[in-house]
């Protein structure tokens, strides 16, 4: 008997974070379901939390370290420092890697970890991007030097005007949606002024370093700008073909939750078993986002307590965090909300006892309510979640935004949400969105979309 033919394999490598890290181990489960074997490369101090937290053991995805430059043991947690080790450390690490490693036919690369596709064209390899957030979030940055050039934005990103900047115009996006960016919500700006310099500088030198890419692979849904009967088509002539095939949650096995970076407390889940149905309020802002202030989170802790409603809120044990919360909040709430240091949150989102979801706007938190549709109560606190906020508010009309934190907005909103009429039309609209994104046209399309790019790898294979 001759020996079983070799797959051709793609290595994958996102950027350093548990919102990049998912969608692309869930890209990587969705190429091998056309006969690739599939590699993730990620930095060392990664893997260990992934090996260490997470139940991979389900996963046929092979996963491999690159070396950060810590040492053992050593964690990278700042964006600075992450970035200073993937520009200046990462890569002859990862080349020594992808040299040793044969055959490699394709490398994948998050386009925040643009760096990588340096090393993949210097190895000879063939290379395409992956965009983890939403078609519209890419065309804002990448019309960076649009934005220059019209005289909106300094050459360091600054805006020159006070002004809304409406995108559907300026950045030529479809013209039956109106969406709209305050001068503080372009997504580099976060932070100081040195900050909003430094993130911009990342992101001009991404676009630089994606325009020799032949496709770009979106994990966000055809029909994202509200019409299923057509596809978005980007421009190829000077960029890469982006092509939607999303929301990749939905090619993970639906036996195991997402893998976490993160230590999991799931008492949340027989506590919900308890609730009634679409009574509870579950309360997330993701993993990236810092403390959005003690007031803040005074605020909405009297808020969630004066409901009179069941809350589940994923809260750290950090003193940033906990010492917004009000004295003795965690005793008055007892038995009719509960906070947790992390929540399985795929497992919390579909469980019938969750009603509505407060959360920061993060595009994979997006996606995993549609999947499960639970509307939401929008906070988004910088970089796309303003433009993902729009898109729930305003394009698909499945949430409401909560300008403020202040406890009366707070009752009002949910009660809008879980009791109110706009609350049951926005359960209907999300369900709709869901059919067609998991399981009809869009879906359709967004499988196909990666069926041409698995295709365009057979014809043109490129050995290391």
């Amino acid at each position: 008997m001759g020996a079983e033919p070799i797959k051709p394999r793609i290595v994958l490598v996102p950027f350093p974070a548990q919102g990049h890290v998912t969608p692309m181990l869930h890209l990587a489960h969705a190429i091998q379901s056309h006969g690739f074997t599939t590699t993730l490369a990620v930095p060392d101090f990664i893997h260990r939390r992934l090996t260490t937290n997470a139940n991979l053991s389900y996963s046929t995805v092979e996963l491999i370290s690159i070396p950060s430059g810590e040492g053992d043991g050593g964690e990278l947690k700042d964006f600075q420092s992450i970035v200073n080790a993937m520009e200046n450390y990462m890569p002859g690490r990862f080349e020594e890697i992808l040299r040793g490693y044969r055959p490699v036919t394709c490398v994948v690369v998050d386009l925040l970890a643009s760096w990588a596709i340096l090393v993949a064209k210097q190895c000879g390899l063939a290379v395409a991007g992956f965009w983890p957030a939403m078609t519209a979030s890419y065309r804002v940055i990448s019309a960076i030097p649009t934005l220059m050039l019209e005289g909106i934005i300094s050459e360091s990103g600054i805006p020159l005007c006070n002004e809304d900047i409406e995108l559907s115009t300026e950045l030529n996006l479809h013209n039956d949606v109106l969406v709209k960016l305050t001068s503080k919500e372009l997504p580099w700006l976060v932070g100081d002024s040195a900050t909003c310099k430094s993130r911009f500088n990342f992101w001009s030198k991404i676009i630089d370093r994606t325009r020799t890419l032949e496709f770009i692979l979106n994990n966000s849904f055809p029909g994202e700008e509200g019409k299923f009967d057509k596809q978005f088509k980007n421009d190829t002539r000077n960029a890469p073909q982006v092509l939607q095939v999303g929301p990749l949650l939905k090619y993970n096995n639906s036996k195991c939750n997402n893998p976490t970076m993160w230590q999991i407390d799931s008492s949340c889940i027989k506590w919900l078993n308890l609730q009634p149905e679409r009574s509870v309020i579950y309360v997330s802002f993701g993993s990236w986002v810092g403390p959005i202030g003690s007031e803040k989170i005074k605020e909405l802790a009297l808020g969630l307590e004066n409901s009179g409603r069941p809350f589940l809120w994923v809260l750290k044990k950090e003193k940033a965090w906990q010492s917004g919360l009000p004295e003795g909040f965690t005793k008055k709430i007892e038995g009719r909300g509960k906070i947790v240091e992390w929540a399985p949150q795929e497992e919390v989102l579909k469980h019938k006892s969750i009603g509505c979801y407060i959360t920061h706007c993060g595009w994979n938190s997006t996606l995993e309510a549609i999947q499960h549709a639970k509307p939401q109560l929008c906070y988004p606190i910088s970089g796309d979640q303003f433009i993902n906020c729009s898109y729930i508010v305003k394009v698909w009309g499945i949430g409401i935004k909560l300008d403020q934190t202040e406890q009366h907005a707070v009752q009002d909103c949910i009660q809008k949400v879980v009791e109110g009429k706009d609350g049951e039309e926005m359960l209907e609209r999300v369900f709709v969105l869901r059919r067609n994104v998991m399981e009809g046209s869009a879906s359709d399309e967004a499988r196909n979309n990666l069926r041409i790019f698995v295709d365009s790898l057979r014809r043109d294979v490129r050995i290391c």
